[in-house]
C-alpha cells in the first residue's frame, strides 16, 4: 500500500453513533497493512472534502479559495446534513472510483459478452454497481452461423456475470452489486423468471422485467390477447405455450406466428396471454419479491439525452436509469437535520435546506471531475453528460419530527413538496454552475434545450436512493422508506448484528415515561408498537414502522416523489407474510396508474436472510 497521508480536518469533528463508529472502522477508515485502523472519520471526511475541493483550481479558483471550499465540503459532511454514495467515501485519493452507479451494454456475440464481463470485473474491484439489460442476447436454441452450432442462452451468460462478482468481491469492503433486466417480450422470459426464483442463485443480482406502455394497454383492456415475443436476432415472433417447461425450453419449443402459422382461435388457448404472463410475474414476486417491474416507457419520456439512444437498464437499485456506458455519483441530504422549532410548533428550516442544496449540488458536479472511471468510455459518456443523484435520507424522521404520519394525504403531499423543493433548487444551482462552467456538453442534443430551453451543468439531477450504509452513518431512516422497525437489528458485511433503535421514538417514549429495555425487546420481536396498549395512541399513530403501513401509502408516497426527480426512486412496497397475490397485483398497478417508473415488492418473510431483522 502506498504511504498514507491523513488529512487534518478542517472543522469540527463530526458526533457519531456507535453504529456509525463501527461501520466506518470496519468499512470505510483507511487501515495498515495489520489491518488497523489509522485514520479518523473526520480525516476520511477531510480526505474526500479534499478532492472535491480541488477540482474548484480547474475553474479558476486560488490557492485561498480552495482552502475555504475544502472547509465548506467538509463542513456539509461532517456536520451530516449531506453524505455522497459509499465509493466516494471509501476512495477518495486511493484505489477506486467515486461514482456507485454504471449501465454497461451487452452485445449479441462471445466477443461482445467477455469484454462486457471484463468490464464489469473493473468496475467492481474499483467499487462502483452494474446494470445491465439482457435483451440483445438472442434466445436459447438460436442459430449461432459462425460455429453452425447454438447458443445457450441469456441465463447462462448471465451466470457468468454473477460469478464474476462473487470472484470481485471475495474479501471486498463492499457487496457486489448488479441488476439484470429482460423485456417482457424476449423469448427467453420464463426462463429469466423460473432462474431467479432459487433464492441461491443469482444472489448478488437483483432483477426486473422492462414493461412497455403498450403491452399495460393490453393488460388492462382485457389481459386475453395473446402474449408476443420477438427474436432480437431475426425479428421474427412467437407464442409461448403454456405447457412448455419454463427452465429448459429452447426457441425451437415457441410458437412462430408469421406466415402459415397463425394462430386460429381454436388453438389460442394452448398459449400464454398477457394477462397469465402478468399472473406469473405477480406470483413470483409474491413467492420471492422479484422480479421488481420497470415501465421501460415511462423511463425514456424522461430521457435527457434521447438523440444518443434509448435508456435500457438501471443501476443496481433502480433509483438511476443510465445510458450504456453512463455513471453517476449519489449523494443524499438528512432531511431531518433541517427540522427547526417554531413558535407555531416545528417546521422546516427551508432557506438552510436551500443553501445545502446548492452546495451538495456542487460538491457532485465536481466529483464528476474527480473520479476515476475505470473504463474510458464511461469517462467520456459521464463527463459529457455529468449526470448527478442528489436524493433525501432521513425523511421518515423528519415526519416523526414534523408530527406527520407517513401512511396520511399530509404526509404524501409533504413528501411532494419536500422533493420539489429539493428539486427546485438543484435547477437553479446547476444553472448557477452553467453560467460559471458552461452547460453539460451534450447540451445541444439534450431535452433541456428543446424541452426547457435552459442551461444546465449537469443532464440529470435528483433520484431517490436507499441511502442503506450511508444512512448509519448518519444515523437516520433510509432514503424515503418508513423505518423498518423503531427497534432492530441490521446485518453488515462482515456479518455483524447492529441494534437500531430508533432515536426519536425513544426520545418521546422516554419523555411520556413508557420507554424500557422491556418495551425494546417486544418492539424487536414484533416489530410494531400499534399493539402496545403500555404506549399512548397518540405515540403509536406517529410512530408507524414499515409493515405498519397499507401497500397503496408506500405506493402514494413514491409516486409523490417520483413527481419531482429527474431520474427515479428506489423504495420497497412492503406486505405483511400473510398478503396475497392480489395485493401485489394491486400494488403493481398503482404504481403504473400514479407515474411510477418502477416497484418492488417485498413480502416479510419470504426469504431466510434478510440485511434488516427482528429477533
Amino acid at each position: 500500500m502506498a504511504e498514507f497521508r491523513a488529512h487534518p480536518p478542517p472543522g469540527d469533528e463530526p458526533v457519531l453513533s456507535e453504529n456509525a463508529l463501527e461501520v466506518l472502522r470496519s468499512r470505510y477508515l483507511v487501515k495498515d497493512r495489520r489491518g488497523k485502523c489509522i485514520e479518523t472519520p473526520a480525516q476520511l471526511f477531510s480526505r474526500l472534502a479534499s478532492s472535491v475541493a480541488e477540482v474548484e483550481a480547474a475553474y479558476g479558483a486560488g490557492r485561498s479559495e480552495v482552502k475555504q471550499w475544502h472547509k465548506r465540503y467538509y463542513d456539509l459532511m461532517a456536520s451530516l446534513d449531506f453524505l455522497p454514495n459509499s465509493p466516494a467515501l471509501m476512495n477518495a485519493q486511493r484505489r477506486g472510483t467515486l461514482s456507485a452507479c454504471f449501465v454497461l451494454p451487452i452485445a449479441d456475440s462471445i466477443e461482445g459478452i467477455f469484454e462486457t464481463v471484463k468490464q464489469t470485473a473493473l468496475i467492481q474491484k474499483a467499487g462502483g454497481g452494474t446494470g445491465f439489460s439482457f435483451d440483445r442476447l438472442r434466445p436459447t436454441g438460436d442459430r449461432v452461423a459462425s460455429s453452425g452450432g447454438t447458443t445457450s442462452g441469456p441465463i447462462s451468460f448471465w451466470r457468468v456475470f454473477s460469478e464474476t462478482t462473487n470472484a470481485i468481491q471475495q474479501g471486498a469492503f463492499r457487496r457486489g452489486a448488479n441488476m439484470g433486466m429482460m423485456s417482457v417480450g424476449h423469448p427467453d422470459i420464463l426462463r429469466f423468471l423460473h432462474a431467479k426464483q432459487n433464492l441461491k442463485a443469482f444472489t448478488n443480482f437483483n432483477i426486473s422485467v422492462k414493461i412497455t406502455d403498450g403491452w399495460m394497454s393490453k393488460l388492462l383492456k382485457s389481459g386475453k390477447a395473446l402474449h408476443i415475443v420477438v427474436n432480437p436476432r431475426t425479428k421474427k415472433q412467437f407464442l409461448l405455450p403454456r405447457r412448455i417447461d419454463r427452465a429448459n425450453y429452447t426457441i425451437d419449443d415457441l410458437r412462430e406466428i408469421a406466415g402459415a402459422g397463425k394462430v386460429t382461435d381454436r388453438s389460442a388457448g394452448q398459449f400464454y396471454t398477457v394477462g397469465d404472463m402478468w399472473k406469473l410475474i405477480v406470483k413470483c414476486a409474491h413467492k420471492t419479491g422479484e422480479p421488481g417491474i420497470v415501465f421501460i416507457d415511462r423511463i425514456n419520456r424522461d430521457n435527457p439525452t434521447p438523440s444518443l439512444g434509448p435508456i435500457e437498464a438501471t443501476n443496481p437499485c433502480g433509483e438511476q436509469p443510465l445510458l450504456d456506458y453512463e455513471a453517476c455519483t449519489l449523494g443524499s441530504i438528512n432531511v431531518a437535520q433541517f427540522v427547526r422549532a417554531t413558535g407555531d410548533g416545528p417546521g422546516m428550516d427551508w432557506p438552510r435546506l436551500a443553501g445545502t442544496v446548492t452546495l451538495a449540488v456542487r460538491f457532485l458536479d465536481n466529483i464528476v471531475d474527480a473520479c476515476n472511471y475505470p473504463l474510458a468510455d464511461t469517462q467520456r459518456l459521464a463527463q459529457a453528460n455529468r449526470k448527478i443523484g442528489l436524493g433525501v435520507m432521513g425523511f421518515a424522521d423528519c415526519l416523526f419530527a414534523l408530527g406527520i404520519r407517513y401512511d396520511s394525504h399530509k404526509g404524501v403531499e409533504f413528501g411532494a413538496s419536500l422533493m420539489k423543493f429539493i428539486n427546485d433548487n438543484a435547477r437553479k444551482a446547476s444553472g448557477e454552475l452553467a453560467r460559471l462552467r458552461g452547460p453539460f456538453p451534450n447540451w445541444s442534443r439534450s431535452i433541456w434545450k428543446t424541452r426547457y430551453k435552459r442551461q444546465v451543468r449537469n443532464a440529470s439531477l435528483t433520484c431517490a436512493a436507499p441511502t442503506g450504509t450511508i444512512s448509519i452513518i448518519a444515523n437516520c431512516s433510509c432514503g424515503i422508506e418508513p423505518v423498518y422497525s423503531l427497534v432492530f437489528v441490521r446485518q453488515v458485511l462482515d456479518g455483524a448484528r447492529m441494534l437500531q433503535v430508533n432515536p426519536l421514538f425513544k426520545q418521546i417514549a422516554s419523555e411520556r415515561r413508557c420507554y424500557s429495555s422491556k418495551l425494546e425487546r417486544k418492539i424487536a420481536r414484533t416489530g410494531s408498537i400499534q399493539k402496545l396498549t403500555e404506549v399512548p395512541a397518540s405515540v403509536r399513530r406517529l410512530f408507524k414502522a414499515a409493515y405498519d403501513i397499507e401497500p397503496q401509502w408506500h405506493i402514494r408516497m413514491q409516486a409523490a416523489f417520483q413527481q419531482h426527480c429527474d431520474a427515479a426512486v428506489s423504495k420497497t412496497i412492503n406486505l405483511n407474510k400473510k398478503a396475497a397475490p392480489a395485493a401485489v397485483d394491486k400494488a403493481y398497478r398503482l404504481a403504473y396508474r400514479l407515474g411510477c417508473k418502477g416497484v418492488t415488492v417485498y413480502r416479510r418473510g419470504s426469504r431466510e436472510q434478510e440485511p434488516m431483522s427482528l429477533y
